[in-house]
């Protein structure tokens, strides 16, 4: 616990330079949601945000996506990932999180670079762009947000309890209040939705009840052809699991969920950087165990497809986003940010 006492004066120090205009939060001419967490590992950010810029786009705004890009291999400093008509680079050159956000929402343009700001007016320069939403931005405090959400893992209370290197919180549980609205995903079971709640609360006091999300498989995708199959398809069916995510256990569970008998599983770090040395581990092992199939996530398969065998029978589970609770008032926040900016210029 004592090796985090440092972290913790930087993170207050920082946010509280912002607080006081020590530090500058530049702004951009279009409004900027951002989706971000406060905890190490996986919060679900990237089936929230396809889910958000889906809104966005069915209501005919024009979107870019920006992301840092994480172990990407480009060493450009902005890339455009999609141009909103096709993919541009590779999940590799990318980072395998925008790249499958882009193959997600093909209309929106999706880019990368550290420097969201800069990032954001090197977009702004080359598209036309009504509404730009930021991928794990709730750190970003040097650009301003219309609207700032905050990602909180039901399956992950005790991820709340401590600040790096002693436990997972990038910064201290107190910055949640600077959260437009909180969104409690995997929120499946009503008492660890309570746990995480009730920890909010002791340290932020009152707060408005947090929007909550669950992730559902909705079917099964062929990672070398993209062929669809209904989850009934693979009820029964034996498999190995392979994945490099940030949260593999909810991966297996959900996987469970669906009815694939699990024979084995191959977990690795997230965002593994795959080879063809470890395709031919996983099919060994999984000629070895006889299983039928063997079952990735989509954000793997972004990665896998390049290195397997067209006969090769991987798949990968697509998730839809269902807002459980809150939808209605999460859907204002998202596609009012839009509209605000149309009333200030007809203003």
């Amino acid at each position: 616990m004592w090796a985090a006492i440092p972290y913790g004066v930087v993170a207050r120090l920082r946010a509280l330079l912002y607080d006081w205009g020590w530090f500058t939060q530049r702004r951009l001419p279009v409004p900027v949601l951002s989706v971000g967490n406060l905890t190490l590992g996986g919060t679900g950010k990237t089936p929230v945000v396809i889910a958000l810029v889906d809104w966005l786009l069915a209501q005919g705004k024009r979107v870019a996506i920006l992301s840092r890009g994480y172990r990407r291999t480009s060493t450009d400093p902005y890339l455009v990932v999609s141009n909103g008509e096709r993919l541009l680079v590779g999940p590799n050159e990318a980072g395998d999180e925008p790249f499958l956000m882009a193959q997600r929402c093909p209309k929106a343009i999706v880019a990368v670079g550290a420097d969201r700001y800069e990032l954001g007016h090197w977009v702004l320069n080359q598209f036309s762009i009504d509404c730009l939403v930021l991928d794990d931005g709730f750190q970003h405090l040097g650009l301003y947000r219309d609207i700032n959400l905050l990602l909180v893992d039901a399956t992950d209370a005790g991820g709340l309890a401590a600040l790096v290197p002693a436990g997972r919180l990038r910064e201290p549980l107190q910055a949640a209040a600077r959260a437009t609205a909180i969104v409690v995903t995997r929120a499946d079971v009503p008492a660890q939705v309570a746990e995480v709640c009730r920890r909010l609360q002791a340290t932020l006091g009152t707060m408005p009840d947090p929007i909550q999300a669950v992730f559902r498989p909705d079917r099964l995708v062929s990672v070398m052809t993209g062929t669809e199959q209904p989850l009934s398809w693979s009820k029964g069916k034996t498999a190995l699991l392979c994945s490099g995510v940030g949260h593999a256990e909810s991966f297996r569970s959900l996987v469970e969920r669906i009815g694939i008998r699990i024979l084995d599983e191959a977990v690795y770090a997230d965002h593994h950087p795959y080879t063809s040395q470890d395709v031919e581990r996983l099919s060994a092992r999984a000629a070895e165990l006889q299983a039928e199939l063997v079952v990735t996530t989509e954000k793997d398969a972004c990665k896998l497809a390049a290195l397997l065998q067209h006969t090769d029978s991987w798949w990968a589970v697509r998730l839809t986003t269902d807002m459980t609770v809150g939808e209605d008032r999460l859907r204002r926040l998202v596609l009012g940010v839009g509209n605000r900016l149309k009333t200030e210029s007809e203003g």
